[in-house]
């Protein structure tokens, strides 16, 4: 009875400790009460909504704590020329221009600002509207030159991804767990995260991901350690402590037929796997994770759906798989080229109308997802293309 007296005051305590993390997760150092300066869903209303988007869920964006971009993807020849977004902020937020005013967004991104409750905080978010023509071939060119660091918890935390959308402007696509890491690790500098840029990759930039410690805050919710990741979709930092595996939320909408998967990487694992509880495990070494999936994103009775970490390989709505498989360690840049092995038929006017979703996912420890693998795992990625078809 001892025993399990001690087994529940432990388990009460992280609890508690867990509560207290999450509760200040969203404003850190002496922020006050009503700090929070942000758009939290965006809706574009409109008179003929199947005229105007590919699919009834394009018009309203949930927009996540690190998101600075919102955009909307629209039908080639809707007219944007006249569109009132309407924004739901956080609690006692002010928008400037106002939240329904109308806009002219064919002359490209409107910017708005997010005034907290208490006046103090601003963030500045840019909007755009981006009416979307389909290709033959194309090749989609992912460079991860464009970086900065996010600003949304009023703390230059960690860096951001953006890629460039049809129009030339940056989306927010790119996605990583680095917010989950500021739960466990939230004095660390932005080059310390598991997910960082690399100022000279293959070309350029590239970007650098690597499995870290999370300290006594990690070994106390039996989550050790991150391991470096970027992925096509969204990061839910407010579920990563309670349902982490649901928290990363992968893929984004999809209008071409994706063939092959290349790109250039570097791959050194760590000294010592270790298991969910930090214990070494004899004989076994790190592996990475470099794969791309292309799924059907409604359910039979329509409705949206992603995928998650636990069933990003497995899925039923999956339509074809492009994964590396084994990463052979390297230190010298080396390129990959996969082929995407299709498991059925795509439906072309499915494929029009946005109704497939494409996730892209690198990882520097295949099983981080279950906290296991070696710290100081590193896997580097640049250059990366996508070749895809479209029959017309």
């Amino acid at each position: 009875m001892t025993q399990i007296i001690k087994m529940l005051r432990h388990t009460f305590v992280m609890a508690a400790c867990v509560a207290m993390m999450l509760l200040n997760t969203s404003c850190f150092g002496d922020e006050p009460k009503g700090c929070e300066a942000d758009i939290e869903t965006a809706t574009l209303h409109v008179a003929y909504p199947e005229q105007f988007f590919f699919q009834a869920t394009d018009s309203m964006k949930v927009v996540f704590s690190t998101d600075s971009v919102i955009s909307f993807t629209v039908r080639s020849d809707a007219d944007v020329s006249a569109l009132a977004p309407v924004f739901t902020l956080s609690q006692g937020a002010t928008v400037e221009p106002a939240s329904g005013s109308m806009h002219d967004f064919s002359k490209g991104p409107v910017l708005y600002t997010v005034t907290s409750q208490d006046g103090k905080w601003q963030r500045r978010y840019s909007v755009s509207v981006v009416p979307t023509s389909f290709t033959v071939a194309d090749t989609l060119r992912f460079n991860f030159e464009h970086y900065e660091l996010e600003t949304g918890t009023g703390r230059q935390c960690f860096y951001v991804w953006h890629n460039t959308l049809a129009d030339g402007t940056l989306g927010n696509d790119w996605s990583t767990a680095n917010d989950g890491f500021r739960i466990s690790m939230s004095t660390a500098k932005p080059m310390e995260y598991p997910s960082t840029p690399l100022l000279e990759g293959y070309d350029g930039a590239a970007v650098c991901l690597m499995t870290k410690d999370t300290g006594p805050f990690g070994k106390m919710a039996n989550k050790r350690l991150a391991a470096g990741n970027m992925f096509l979709g969204t990061f839910d930092i407010r579920i990563a402590m309670s349902d982490h595996l649901h928290a990363t939320r992968f893929g984004i909408p999809f209008t071409a037929r994706p063939e092959r998967f290349t790109g250039y990487y570097t791959y050194e694992p760590g000294p010592t796997v270790q298991d969910f509880y930090g214990n070494p495990i004899a004989g076994r070494t790190d592996s990475a994770s470099v794969y791309a999936v292309f799924y059907r994103n409604h359910d039979a009775a329509g409705n949206e759906t992603v995928l998650y970490g636990d069933n990003i390989l497995s899925s039923e709505l999956i339509v074809a798989i492009a994964n590396m498989g084994y990463v052979t360690p390297t230190t010298q840049w080396m390129p990959w080229d996969v082929k995407f092995e299709y498991r059925e038929e795509v439906d072309e006017k499915l494929l029009e109308a946005r109704g497939y979703s494409l996730a892209i996912v690198f990882s520097s420890s295949a099983s981080g997802g279950d906290f296991i693998g070696a710290i100081g795992s590193r896997l580097c990625i640049d250059k990366v293309r996508l070749i895809t078809t479209h029959e017309e």
